[in-house]
């Protein structure tokens, strides 16, 4: 399907003879409300059978669509016949309102390039009083048949492909209804950057007013308040540590490593240089320095970081020295500096 350059005019090839389907002549639901009211409006169901007839057997020539109506024409067993359909097109107040509604959510505009019709646009539409739907009635056909139905088995068959168009592309509907999709979407595009330019003052003035509210010499004239004084410690008896028994977890290394962390947490946060990370080697050597229990001591040798000799070594230069004392012991000494082998005790 291609659309010409006059976007009010659109024209659509022919559909070729095919299978009817199942479920329903359209597949959209918004096809099958077209079809709804021009069956509703029909009083003889032989000439909708007959169109369907025409429809399905590729009867049905180009159709041009245009504001307000659509034309072809539509082949029976003896003559061609210029068939027409009018709706009624939206005027200028009942465009304004339907615009409205489209551009109040994005994801309208979205969903009909996307080729569907979200219900929720057809209800605001209904809810505006600008209904984009045709009801029972609306549908006015115009046939040069010498029929006097209403509408003919011509103007059905034209009707039923018209769903077919409308499956395909909802903006079929909105052209039907007086606006090409070009001059839609550029009606919505200006739209929406009148209320751009037009909330671009609303939004200026209100920077300058938040801006305006003090004065900066005033400012940094005015006397700065006093922080707070630090609270005070924390005092009072250690919590009791609750360690229920686990298969391969000793209660009291589990609450050793707990204080542990708490006492290294406490440190850290009164340093006003918090010292480098220790790797496990180190961390290791501390603890067993730091807490004087010969169990702990003893399965932190027994862990193998290094020989226990070497530990122990380690364990007491942190007694003495702490971290720098340690990182002494473990530098590797140059011949203008001292020995090359690490510092012993």
């Amino acid at each position: 399907m291609t659309a010409p350059h006059d976007d009010r005019v659109r024209g659509f090839p022919a559909f070729p003879a095919g299978k009817r389907r199942r479920g329903g002549f359209a597949r959209s639901w918004w096809g099958n409300a077209w079809i709804k009211a021009m069956e509703e409006t029909s009083l003889d169901q032989s000439q909708l059978k007959r169109g369907r007839s025409h429809a399905y057997a590729g009867h049905v020539g180009p159709i041009t669509v245009s504001p307000g109506r659509i034309a072809a024409t539509v082949r029976d067993h003896h003559d061609p016949h210029h068939t027409r359909v009018f709706v009624e097109q939206l005027g200028g107040t009942g465009w304004q309102r339907l615009l409205d509604r489209v551009a109040a959510k994005a994801g309208h505009i979205a969903a009909l390039l996307d080729g569907d019709m979200p219900h929720e646009l057809a209800e605001a539409a209904d809810d505006a009083g600008v209904p984009l739907l045709p009801t029972i009635g609306e549908l006015e056909p115009e046939c040069g048949c010498p029929g006097w139905e209403h509408p003919c088995q011509h103007a059905a068959a034209l009707c039923y492909q018209v769903s077919w168009l409308l499956d395909a592309d909802p903006f079929v509907l909105l052209l039907i209804r007086g606006r090409g999709q070009r001059e839609l979407l550029d009606e919505l595009r200006h739209r929406n950057v009148r209320h751009e330019q037009a909330a671009e003052p609303e939004q200026a003035t209100a920077g300058m007013q938040a801006i305006a509210g003090a004065n900066a010499r005033e400012a940094y004239a005015t006397d700065v308040a006093p922080l707070p004084a630090d609270p005070p410690p924390v005092t009072g008896p250690e919590l009791p540590l609750d360690v229920p028994e686990a298969p391969g977890v000793r209660p009291d290394g589990l609450r050793l490593l707990v204080a542990d962390a708490a006492a290294r947490a406490r440190e850290l946060l009164a340093a006003d240089d918090p010292p480098a990370a220790l790797d496990a080697w180190q961390d290791a050597v501390r603890m067993a320095a730091t807490h004087p229990d010969d169990e702990v001591r003893a399965r932190l040798s027994r862990a193998g970081w290094r020989p226990a000799d070497e530990f122990e070594r380690a364990v007491r230069v942190w007694e003495y020295g702490g971290r720098t004392g340690l990182k002494v012991l473990e530098a590797e000494w140059t011949e203008a500096s001292g020995p090359e082998r690490p510092l012993r005790r």
